[in-house]
């Protein structure tokens, strides 16, 4: 349950932003589509009812965000695509921002998709010629000839962004490996460059989500992170200074919260996702 006083500042909040995997849903490898968490359907269709905005916002690059908002609306959520984000969302937007127009993206096709849309140039494979920025994501098919483009790429200067560098994340099957992840871990052993994370628990994707919803930075503190990774969704929180609800539907675990540094620490840990519903 929640204490009274954090269940008072969610019943105020001016917006939510939900995790996709192992917070609301689950990826189901049977119909390639998304099974529902218990209570999530509810609580989504709550904040509709009240008025309240939300973005769902996973991790995940493998598909546009649109892709994901239909297999969401199939599991029977009452979600727009525009309520859907990707971490492509808010690194298109900082990559514009930063003048890095021309980036070679190491990821699936569905990664892509939001550069293309706000008008960046995108190499992949084997496209040739100078790049502003290297960009890593799901990338299921990495071969050795994308590690040689994306290092070459970065000793020529290119900066170095990526989605996604956490290890692992939630699926109904247990743990997944993070491909950007590993991903990055080879390019940084060759180049000595870190990646630049542009998804989750990054500013970058935290002031995009709160733009998308209308409000400005000033609301960060009236804003709810709900999710399941506490280095992505209670980081984010944290260090965004928003109100960080983490569920053990995932990743996070009563017994193992004392472990957590204080980044990464939740304001709540909740096992049923209906407590953030009889709040509101």
């Amino acid at each position: 349950m929640l204490p009274e006083n954090l269940a008072e500042r969610i019943a105020s909040a001016r917006g939510f932003i939900f995790d996709m995997d192992g917070t609301i849903a689950l990826g189901d490898k049977a119909s390639g589509g998304h099974v529902p968490l218990p209570g999530a359907v509810d609580l989504l269709a709550t904040l509709r009812r009240r008025g309240v905005p939300f973005r769902v916002f996973t991790n995940g690059t493998a598909k546009p965000p649109a892709t994901y908002a239909a297999s969401l609306r199939n599991a029977g959520f009452d979600l727009a695509d525009d309520e859907m984000m990707t971490p492509s969302v808010s690194a298109a937007i900082w990559l514009e921002r930063q003048g890095l127009t021309r980036v070679r993206v190491l990821g699936d096709p569905g990664v892509e998709q939001p550069l293309t849309a706000r008008g960046l140039e995108v190499l992949t494979g084997t496209d040739k010629g100078e790049v502003d920025a290297v960009y890593t994501a799901w990338f299921r098919g990495f071969t050795f000839p994308d590690l040689e483009a994306g290092c070459e790429a970065v000793w020529n200067g290119a900066a170095l962004t990526t989605a996604s560098h956490v290890p692992f994340f939630a699926t109904a099957n247990g743990r997944g490996i993070g491909s950007s992840f590993a991903i990055n871990t080879m390019i940084t052993a060759l180049t000595d460059v870190p990646a630049r994370v542009l998804g989750k628990p990054s500013q970058a994707a935290f002031d995009t989500a709160l733009a998308a919803m209308g409000l400005d930075a000033n609301a960060a503190g009236d804003v709810v992170v709900v999710g399941d990774d506490p280095a992505l969704e209670m980081a984010m929180a944290r260090g965004c200074g928003a109100i960080g609800i983490g569920l053990t539907t995932g990743l996070m675990r009563h017994e193992t919260l004392a472990t957590l540094p204080p980044d990464q620490q939740p304001h709540a840990l909740l096992d049923d996702i209906a407590d953030i519903t009889r709040a509101l």
